[in-house]
């Protein structure tokens, strides 16, 4: 009975938003131009356009999975301004869309405690996908209180990071292949400009947490800089192509990907931007005694609930440590009163126990 009530509560929520539109499908791979900066060696091509596209993209992630430190590390250092606590810099990943490539971040600094020896510990925070200016500012005034400075990322084709002409987020998640995971890498690389920034700031323990895509986004950064140390991710899947088929949220999206691509091919062509493959790396003696939260609603039909095993069931065959949560909710729900509570919670209380009272 509950699972009923929550799943049509879902679905509820999940059809207010009216401007879905599906858009058309493409490979995208105008959108990878840059990867000889990060590839080991030229993919074994000398003329794509005479060689299949999955041929093309089987090439591609099999050499990027490999180079992934390079794929997810800045190249460039750019320079951030703070004015009246908005951190911004331009992107170390452009896009052809300038609006996109000017970052923008809300600081939530701590007042500095007189005589103390070290600055406070500090979270970046990264929203759910098409979440307005307004999203986690809740859960970073919480990290505030609970003794956490916090950073939250305005992600790509978000915010005033949109193009005039789009009316959501669209370009992060669509049928366009490559710019999909172009939006993706440049989400990681941003927040790794920050913890840049926050190290010249002399900040030097770190946290991370995110929602729905931000999760994602939150968890590639956090297996490829071992600089953060502890990490909640509310809302988990293993495949992000596996969320995209299958979630009622992204059901426009598979509408343009449908007859095009099939459900197994576009996993293989967006592994490189998905969780799975590299939890591995989290064996990696760098991340010994990091502290992972994998937090799942048990009604989600966004996040289907077994992909969120799936991964869970990755960290137990890779034997990493992590702690698992699940709500009594789904996706949307678990933004709505009572279960918004505890789901703050859940990240909160995890945060504060390793980063401020595990000092």
């Amino acid at each position: 009975m509950l699972k009923n009530w929550i799943q049509r509560w879902e679905v509820h929520l999940s059809t207010r938003d009216r401007n879905r539109r599906a858009e058309p499908f493409t490979w995208g791979f105008d959108h990878l131009t840059d990867m000889d900066a990060y590839l080991p060696e030229p993919l074994p091509f000398s003329d794509w356009s005479k060689v299949p596209p999955l041929e093309l993209y089987d090439a591609y992630t099999e050499r990027t999975l490999a180079a992934s430190d390079a794929f997810f590390t800045p190249q460039t250092q750019p320079e951030c301004h703070l004015e009246d606590d908005w951190l911004s810099f331009r992107s170390p990943v452009p896009t052809p869309y300038e609006t996109n490539n000017l970052v923008f971040a809300r600081y939530f600094p701590l007042p500095e405690k007189k005589f103390a020896s070290e600055r406070p510990p500090v979270v970046i925070a990264l929203p759910q996908w098409n979440g307005d200016h307004r999203s986690h500012v809740a859960v970073c005034q919480l990290l505030n209180k609970l003794g956490m400075a916090a950073v939250r990322l305005s992600m790509p084709y978000h915010d005033s990071r949109k193009p005039p002409h789009q009316m959501r987020a669209d370009y992060m998640v669509s049928p366009n292949l490559g710019r999909t995971i172009q939006a993706v890498r440049q989400a990681v690389q941003d927040v790794r400009v920050i913890i840049d920034w926050l190290e010249t700031q002399g900040y030097t323990r770190f946290g991370i947490v995110g929602t729905s895509i931000g999760s994602c986004i939150s968890f590639l950064t956090y297996v490829h800089d071992s600089r953060i140390k502890v990490g909640a991710f509310n809302h988990v899947s293993s495949y992000f192509s596996d969320v995209v088929w299958t979630g009622i949220s992204t059901r426009h999206v598979r509408n343009g990907l449908e007859g095009h691509i099939t459900r197994n091919d576009l996993r293989r062509c967006w592994s490189v931007i998905s969780p799975h493959p590299y939890v591995k790396r989290l064996r990696n003696d760098l991340y010994h005694g990091h502290k992972t939260l994998l937090i799942s609603a048990r009604y989600d039909m966004t996040f289907l609930p077994h992909l969120s095993r799936q991964l869970m069931g990755e960290f137990e065959r890779q034997r990493i440590p992590f702690q698992a949560a699940w709500l009594p909710c789904g996706h949307y729900t678990s933004g709505e009163f009572p279960f918004k509570f505890y789901d703050g919670y859940l990240m909160g209380n995890h945060l504060r126990k390793y980063l401020v009272a595990n000092v």
